[in-house]
């Protein structure tokens, strides 16, 4: 497999002036906004419907059971999606994959809105989920291909603080919906959204992977590429991190509600807010990166967040094991976690894609394929473990960000430096 030197990859992308009046400044300005957008989308369709779940159990004559299956047919279709999609990208470019994708996303949206029963809303979800999975894996292959240098990280940022948000905010959007319509209105949102992206992807994201830089061989050489990322320790090191730290976001997103309003018993709207309150921590964090990318080294950067995140789930156990559940020692404790992993994203992101240059759709696969796939194997073991503490919620997260500071230490190794902005242009 031949794949073009640095430095000709270097002359091919194109770096955006710092002129926010210059043209080329403004049309990179539109395309990491249609890309943030593309790389919303899938977060928000995950669980934006999840509000009318009793209602679409009645209307389907389905079981609790059955209805967050289509959940999980969602989440399997984004990892599986992920992992084809990506490598695809490498060989054939990036735009016709996310034209197609996108455009097929809007229909298995319509399919949704239609389906007559529980079976079909279930295969329209997995559909749904597969095509939703282009978006968010070209978003960051497209970014690595358009730019370079201490810029890159700042975009990985804008995403990052997106994928954080938007499964925050889905609920709370849903809710908004299901306040003056049904739970198939959820899905004809979605699918405006779809077009509405559709069109973005048009207009504003060119292809950025022209022939000449594609991997030769045709689709075996490039998943061939993505088998050698697996077998990078440093690589594999940092998708780890962020696979383990997605795994316990999606422990805390699933497991928040159970302990604010049934244990702490808050209203729901006070829940939202302390929700709200814990997405904006990843927020600052992500803002926090983009400040400190390009002055202070990415793997600092990294063993930072991962830090923060591991205090604050530890300070979760011992003050239930201590203390007892209290609803401002939990808030606080939450809160220094979501920051923690508000860095954690942009920089394993930042470095991992750094690190699979030579093969950003196939790097972009894995990165997000296992994120998603751990989170969702992370989100059900909180119920799972009981109901009656917030200690299995706590224990799950400690245990997830422990693994990542092994997966840290043991295998991507920082103080070796990889993936920084200036070692990989050098």
């Amino acid at each position: 497999m031949v794949s073009p030197s640095p430095s000709s990859s270097a002359a091919a992308r194109t770096t955006a002036p710092a002129d926010s009046t210059d043209p080329s400044r403004r049309t990179a300005v539109a395309l990491v906004a249609v890309l943030a957008a593309l790389t919303a989308v899938a977060p928000l369709a995950t669980d934006m419907y999840v509000p009318g779940f009793p209602a679409m159990g009645d209307t389907l004559g389905a079981s609790s059971s059955a209805v967050q299956l289509t959940m999980t047919a969602f989440l399997a279709g984004l990892v599986v999606g992920q992992l084809l999609i990506g490598p695809l990208s490498d060989s054939l470019g990036r735009r016709g994959l996310l034209l197609y994708g996108t455009a097929a996303f809007t229909v298995f949206s319509v399919g949704c809105a239609l389906a007559p029963n529980i079976g079909v809303l279930t295969g329209a979800r997995f559909l749904q989920g597969l095509a939703g999975a282009a978006g968010m894996v070209l978003a960051r292959a497209v970014l690595t291909d358009r730019f370079q240098g201490a810029e890159l990280p700042r975009y990985f940022a804008v995403l990052s603080q997106i994928m954080g948000v938007a499964p925050v905010a889905a609920p709370v959007l849903g809710g908004a919906v299901l306040a003056v319509s049904t739970w198939r209105a959820v899905f004809v949102v979605l699918t405006v959204m779809g077009g509405l992206l559709l069109l973005g992807v048009v207009r504003k994201v060119p292809e950025t992977l022209p022939p000449e830089r594609r991997h030769p061989g045709g689709i075996t050489n490039t998943f061939r590429a993505m088998g050698e990322l697996l077998g990078r320790r440093t690589f594999m090191g940092y998708v780890l991190v962020l696979a383990f730290i997605s795994a316990a976001l999606f422990a805390y997103i699933s497991g928040s509600s159970f302990v604010f309003e049934n244990l702490h018993g808050v209203s729901a709207t006070m829940y939202s807010l302390i929700f709200a309150s814990n997405a904006v921590a990843m927020l600052i964090a992500g803002a926090t990166f983009s400040q400190l990318a390009g002055r202070v080294r990415l793997n600092n950067l990294l063993v930072g967040a991962v830090c923060v995140a591991g205090v604050g789930a530890l300070a979760q156990v011992l003050l239930v094991l201590t203390v007892g559940e209290t609803l401002a020692g939990t808030w606080i404790a939450l809160f220094v976690t979501a920051g923690g992993i508000g860095m954690v994203f942009p920089s394993t992101l930042s470095i991992g894609q750094a690190l699979g240059r030579n093969a950003p759709g196939a790097a972009s696969a894995l990165l997000g394929g296992l994120q998603f796939l751990f989170g969702a194997l992370a989100a059900p073991l909180v119920g799972v473990f009981g109901e009656d503490s917030s200690l299995p919620m706590a224990v799950i997260m400690l245990i997830s960000v422990a693994a990542a500071g092994v997966a840290l230490v043991v295998l991507a190794r920082p103080w070796e430096g990889r993936g920084e902005p200036t070692a990989t242009e050098a």
